[in-house]
């Protein structure tokens, strides 16, 4: 079947989000997350390219939570989702494989390999598992730097919302090998899946629950 020239103009579009880097991404995502309305651009630059070399710099994090697999991510706008009770993280198999499809359809199999967007999102969410415990909420607060209190030479570091996400999609991208990180195939999944500007949008396809 031929593509028509409004399937090739939206390919083409979504190709055009290749043109970013990936800092730009979170730099959105952060922009898009309540609590940083008015913040200052740069702030929010500092913050994602803090947050994705925090992830980046991840070990290797295991994935303890029970996996799922359901469909219905489509619906709701989701790859992914963790939810700490009960611990478990659940893939929604119709999403990943409409990323698939797209990274073969954009092109993008070199920075994206086949079976690469299931791996993506598992590492992803064992990463908000693994923030979610322990030492490493407080490891990426100071990495992020975004001090709320001062007592003398005590610092008290604020959480910054979604910094988290970014960390993860570095993560996921890192241990699996990914040329681009997930943020890219993320936004394009998100701007192909998104209705006429008429009607709100959707939900981006990353995410988690507590």
């Amino acid at each position: 079947m031929t593509a028509t020239r409004t399937d090739l103009d939206s390919l083409g579009k979504l190709r055009g989000l290749a043109d970013l880097a990936d800092v730009e991404f979170g730099v959105q995502l952060l922009a898009g997350t309540p609590t940083h309305e008015g913040r200052d651009p740069e702030l929010l630059r500092r913050w994602a390219y803090a947050a994705a070399e925090f992830g980046a710099s991840l070990a290797p994090v295991p994935c303890t939570a029970r996996v799922v697999e359901s469909e219905g991510g489509l619906e709701i706008g989701l790859l992914a989702r963790y939810t700490s009770r009960p611990e478990t993280v659940e893939l929604y198999t119709d999403t990943i494989g409409a990323a698939e499809d797209l990274a073969e359809r954009l092109g993008w199999r070199d920075w994206y390999p086949r079976g690469s967007v299931r791996a993506a999102a598992l590492a992803h969410e064992a990463v908000h598992e693994h923030l979610h415990h322990g030492p490493a909420k407080t490891a990426l607060r100071r990495a992020l730097g975004h001090v709320v209190l001062r007592l003398g030479s005590r610092r008290v570091y604020g959480h910054v919302a979604g910094a988290d996400e970014i960390a993860a999609h570095a993560y996921a991208a890192k241990v699996c090998g990914l040329g681009r990180s997930p943020l890219l195939l993320t936004a394009a999944l998100a701007e192909s899946a998104a209705p006429p500007p008429a009607t709100p949008h959707g939900s981006s396809p990353h995410g988690r629950e507590k």
